[in-house]
């Protein structure tokens, strides 16, 4: 197996971004992380994913600070991932790529989930850039300034 280079000095975000949570198990870990699941088994029977590769991806995002590993209680030796706020962060990237799926990747009737609001049991707004002033913008409406 080829090991892929890293991109963590990469001067691009994406690039970067990437390098942690580009993974396809990383990013199911991820969503699975803010549906409530803690346990490695719970990851496990959710993802059919080999424990090998699960453990591996959970240690990656333990070491990059998106999860923390919690004792489930003081007597017990069995533990939890916990999202903490550095992955809390990417709840909106989460959102963005299920929200794509669903507009693109899905046949009109096609059978699949939905992200509500939990309030409102209403369907998420789409995720669309905005200016500061609160245009929204498309790709062409922008442009990368490189900071030294």
């Amino acid at each position: 197996m080829v090991k892929r280079k890293s991109l963590k000095e990469d001067a691009c975000p994406v690039a970067r971004a990437l390098d942690v949570v580009g993974d396809r198990w990383t990013l199911m870990i991820i969503r699975d992380a803010f549906d409530n699941r803690r346990r490695f088994s719970d990851f496990q029977r959710s993802l059919g994913v080999a424990k090998n590769i699960l453990t591996d991806r959970l240690r990656t995002l333990v070491d990059e600070g998106i999860l923390s590993v919690q004792p489930v209680s003081e007597s017990s030796a069995y533990q939890e991932y916990v999202l903490t706020p550095k992955g809390e962060q990417l709840f909106p990237l989460v959102v963005a790529l299920r929200q794509w799926g669903e507009q693109q990747l899905f046949a009109e009737g096609e059978p699949h989930s939905l992200l509500l609001d939990k309030h409102t049991s209403q369907p998420l707004q789409a995720m669309l850039p905005h200016s500061a002033q609160g245009q929204r913008l498309a790709g062409q409406d922008t442009f990368v300034q490189k900071i030294d």
